[in-house]
């Protein structure tokens, strides 16, 4: 068990893990989020973005294959909970491709599907190891669109067909960090 008193007088808990934060920082950039608007996939309300890495850009037939894996997961999602609201991450990543299936799930609380594959081929995406969760980038924008739920359609005014029609229009585009 790790001392209190290591921790807080700032010697890391893991000497190891010095170096490996160190060049994470230092290999750390922006990257381009464009959203790529709103569509009816499986009966879900589904806001999709791009995210792009340096060099990489996200096509509309990549958009389009990660439409047919939401679908392909959406069709369940019901069994799971889902209230039918979604959002949808194409990332054209530098070490791969990766697309999230974000679901907004009963109880205030959500589901995700990861799915993996190699850089330019969004055709052998497979759903990721259990446990893989959104790396920094993708988190950004989950993080946009967990605000954005909460705002719009959570504590948002009018009535709930208003709300979503808000909900819908409010994205992040540009970098993100």
């Amino acid at each position: 068990m790790t001392d209190l008193t290591e921790v807080r007088s700032g010697r890391s808990p893991a000497p190891g893990g010095t170096d490996a934060l160190r060049a994470l920082a230092e290999g750390h950039h922006a990257r381009t989020v464009r959203a790529l608007g709103c569509s009816e996939v499986a009966g879900h309300a589904v806001k999709s973005y791009a995210i792009e890495a340096p060099g990489r850009t996200v096509t509309d037939q990549d958009a389009q294959a990660a439409v047919r894996i939401a679908a392909d997961h959406l069709s369940s999602a019901y069994l799971r909970g889902s209230l039918g609201l979604a959002v949808l991450l194409v990332h054209a990543g530098g070490d791969g491709d990766y697309v999230l299936v974000h679901t907004w799930i009963e109880g205030y609380m959500s589901d995700l599907a990861v799915f993996t594959g190699p850089a330019g081929d969004i055709s052998r995406l497979r759903p990721g190891r259990s446990g893989l969760a959104p790396c920094v980038w993708e988190a950004a924008v989950l993080a946009h669109e967990r605000d954005a739920f909460s705002r719009h359609v959570l504590d948002g005014d009018g009535a709930l067909e208003e709300r979503l029609v808000v909900w819908r229009g409010d994205v992040v585009e540009g970098e993100v960090r």
